[in-house]
């Protein structure tokens, strides 16, 4: 029972992705230690996921170098940040299926 309800998304009320061992222990009135040894047993990791984008840029190693150097050697008096909006993963997103969990498996994209 613990591992069929772990392998079904939860409701939307709980506005969580994935279920925590607590969370599914509490919904399904047992403790998060039985859920937890449940998961362990199956292979199951519902809050992992495998994804992986190739680079569309034309000079990806000159930009990773660039990046890299500015974290390892930043210019004096300087902030360095970082932004992502990973647009492609969105896109990807409402594209793409998302394979759920499965028992010895995590989620694929």
């Amino acid at each position: 029972m613990i591992v069929t309800a772990a392998l079904t998304p939860p409701p939307k009320r709980l506005e969580v992705t994935h279920w925590s061992s607590r969370l599914l222990a509490a919904r399904l009135k047992s403790s998060a230690a039985t859920a937890a040894r449940a998961w362990r047993a199956y292979g199951i990791q519902p809050r992992r996921a495998e994804s992986f984008h190739f680079s569309t840029d034309p000079e990806p190693v000159g930009k990773v170098t660039e990046n890299v150097g500015l974290y390892l050697a930043p210019p004096e008096n300087a902030a360095v940040l970082c932004v992502d909006e990973k647009s492609q993963i969105q896109a990807l997103d409402r594209t793409q299926p998302v394979l759920p969990v499965q028992p010895g498996l995590i989620e694929y994209r």
